[in-house]
């Protein structure tokens, strides 16, 4: 099932992407054509713009790249990699707002980039590049990069991999600083077709709803009906209140929770291959974790032993105790799953499942409390007809 669902999942989000898009902004598009760049046009993420226009025969490629820069230091990069829609191996152009002014310059990233190390201008790209310039245009406020690439034989142009970044921050023109390494500008890259103008990766707006659609599954499935149905199994099935239907209840709320949290699962496996080039291990390995406990737990629906088994006890030991940690553990891997969602100062998604958090937890706490109460009483009770049942049983004293 779960393959199948992957199938359907990828075909959905790939479909509307193999169209070709010319979506940008009315200023840049008219600033575009302006240029004799306005062949195709997309909007990319972080706030940027992205025109060009290829000649298939003499394979020069003409661009120019787009954004606001409101910080009074900055900088605005653009390039093409030869190995993929990632960082490292990017022949980048950069356009630099720093202090004393505008300053284009060319990069090779490295692997050496991603552990941070600094940049260094290089004029040897391995491409043939004229009419380089970044330019500030005041009337739509826009900084832009402007092009010409003449792209060798090694580059294909029906399958190009183009990266793009901001930085908010620039010492001087030599010397910017690292950009965030929230996931909005991780996933700035995109494979394009640049004869045709079709997308053929996943663009960056889609992954996020692709995340949007994990982490709302996992939430409700792992989240919010597994520990449900152990609170409906806990507290009404004998204490406080027997209800008959606890048993069908207990088992639909860890039914649906499993549905649910595996899609969402098989999502995040999906999500995980479309990004290839980073990973988050530990929500990986708890999540792996998650789903591989869950589903033994869900044997129970056929190997769980009779009552009279000598060996029922040791499983509800054993059943209970999984399936506690269980709750745990998915609690745990949620809030991880938020940190990496989120930045910056909106914590929308945090507050939401600590809300759900805290309701189940009160209810758990109001029905523990109102058991522990009524067991003392029953206790009491217990107690207090033992006392009177000696007391009536008790020899009559002699009489002298």
């Amino acid at each position: 099932m779960l393959i199948a669902y992957n199938s359907y999942v990828t075909l959905l989000v790939v479909s509307p992407l193999l169209v070709k898009a010319h979506v940008c902004s009315d200023d840049f598009l008219i600033k575009a054509e302006n240029l004799n760049i306005s062949t195709n046009c997309n909007l990319l993420s972080l706030g940027a713009e992205f025109a060009w226009k290829f000649d298939n025969g003499s394979r020069q490629l003409d661009v120019a790249v787009g954004a606001r820069l409101e910080s009074p230091t900055a900088w605005l990069s653009w390039g093409l990699n030869l190995d993929g829609p990632h960082m490292a191996g990017t022949r980048a152009l950069m356009g630099v707002k720093h202090q004393t002014g505008l300053a284009a310059r060319k990069f090779n990233i490295t692997d050496a980039t991603k552990r941070r190390c600094q940049l260094r201008p290089s004029d040897d790209l391995g491409l043939n590049i004229t009419n380089f310039n970044f330019i500030y245009l005041h009337d739509i406020m826009y900084y832009i990069i402007r092009a010409t690439i003449i792209l060798p034989d090694a580059y294909n142009a029906s399958r190009a991999n183009i990266v793009w970044q901001i930085g908010k921050a620039a010492v001087d023109a030599d010397k910017p600083r690292m950009h965030p390494t929230s996931l909005d500008y991780l996933d700035a890259s995109r494979t394009i077709n640049l004869i045709t103008g079709q997308r053929l990766s996943l663009d960056p707006n889609q992954r996020t709803r692709m995340r949007t659609a994990h982490g709302v599954l996992n939430m409700v499935g792992w989240g919010i009906f597994l520990p449900t149905g152990a609170i409906v199994v806990r507290y009404l099935r004998c204490h406080p209140k027997r209800v008959t239907w606890w048993g069908a209840f207990h088992v639909g709320c860890q039914s649906m929770g499993y549905l649910l949290g595996s899609i969402g699962w098989a999502i995040g496996l999906w999500l995980g291959q479309a990004s290839q080039h980073y990973t988050f291990t530990t929500h990986r390995i708890l999540a792996i974790m998650i789903f591989t406990f869950t589903t033994i737990q869900m044997t129970a629906l056929r190997l769980k032993p009779k009552r009279a088994d000598e060996y029922r006890t040791y499983w509800n030991m054993y059943h209970h105790f999984l399936g506690y940690s269980l709750i745990v553990v998915a609690a745990v891997n949620i809030f991880q799953g938020i940190n990496i969602i989120e930045s910056g100062t909106h914590h929308h998604w945090r507050w939401s499942y600590v809300g759900a958090l805290g309701l189940m937890g009160a209810v758990a706490t109001s029905l523990e409390l109102y058991t522990w109460l009524k067991f003392r009483k029953a206790i009491k009770k217990l107690k207090s007809l033992k006392k009177t049942q000696s007391s009536a049983t008790a020899p009559a004293p002699l009489l002298n």
